[in-house]
């Protein structure tokens, strides 16, 4: 057995980080593209675009810069603040998912039945 958890920061209530939503940012940074992202991560555009505009608005920050191609195509990059964050949101994981992952063998430890 092993404890899992799902962290997410909020402002003012509302989800303005979260796994699943770096899991977003980080795959716009793999393909260059939010379609890309969107088609990556199993969800529509629509979805994908709402989400990082809603981290956008709610951090204060701009994560994703976009351009349009003359074809209707183009292409999307993190900004440095978003790789920031990223990184920030991975070390404030890590050091939870070790924490819990102490308390959980002090309170269920493996030699004890299932």
């Amino acid at each position: 057995m092993q404890a899992k958890a799902n962290f997410w920061i909020e402002k003012d209530g509302k989800v303005a980080l979260s796994s699943w939503r770096v899991r977003l940012l980080e795959a716009v940074g793999e393909t260059g593209s939010i379609s890309a992202a969107a088609s990556k991560m199993g969800v529509s555009y629509r979805r994908a675009w709402d989400k990082i505009h809603e981290c956008e608005e709610r951090l204060g920050v701009k994560l994703v810069d976009t351009q349009t191609g003359g074809s209707g195509g183009g292409g999307s990059q993190l900004t440095p603040l978003a790789v920031d964050y990223i990184e920030r949101f991975h070390q404030f994981a890590a050091g939870l998912n070790e924490t819990i992952a102490k308390r959980f063998q002090e309170y269920f430890p493996k030699d004890q039945p299932s």
